[in-house]
């Protein structure tokens, strides 16, 4: 009877001790985890108003003056919704400076502030400060290539609060 006992709580710490490991090493890897998908695709072009309404009438995009915003869900949590923003930009805007490119990526991002110390410390070029609004926190690097990328915490609860209110439809 004790040898069963004895076996049964060998077991059941042997239990709890690899299920606390694992549950360590999964948060680890979340909390290692940069980016968690595109938040945005944005791109210069000869007359954003017009691509605009081509993109709404051939392909069926829900277009505000923005551009248009996907909305889809989570994969961690499928209760939770997740947005991409598609924007056209003037060939003329100079918001994808100091970049020459005709495009820029915008990346979803778990912990933005802790992210950029790490890209501080690997040498990687930030190239304006942390701003923070409602809807996110955002920030500007610079890539081996000189591409900017933009990087983007989002807070989707209030970006779908400003969309709502905006009376943007989105693209689903």
């Amino acid at each position: 009877m004790k040898k069963t006992a004895f076996f049964t709580l060998a077991l059941a710490t042997a239990f709890g001790f690899g299920f606390a490991c694992k549950t360590a090493i999964v948060e680890q890897a979340n909390e290692n985890k940069k980016v968690t998908g595109i938040g945005g695709i944005f791109f210069k072009c000869k007359d954003p108003k017009k691509l605009r309404e081509w993109y709404k009438v051939n392909l069926g995009l829900n277009t505000n003056q923005y551009g248009a915003v996907f909305e889809w869900r989570q994969g961690a949590d499928t209760t939770q919704k997740g947005f991409t923003q598609w924007s056209p930009f003037n060939e003329k805007t100079k918001y994808f400076e100091p970049s020459t490119k005709d495009f820029m990526i915008n990346y979803r991002v778990g912990n933005l502030t802790a992210l950029v110390e790490q890209l501080k410390k690997d040498g990687v070029t930030i190239a304006d400060t942390i701003e923070t609004y409602d809807y996110g926190k955002f920030v500007h690097i610079i890539d081996l290539e000189g591409n900017k990328i933009e990087l983007w915490e989002p807070n989707d609860v209030e970006y779908d609060k400003m969309g709502q209110q905006m009376g943007c439809v989105t693209t689903k």
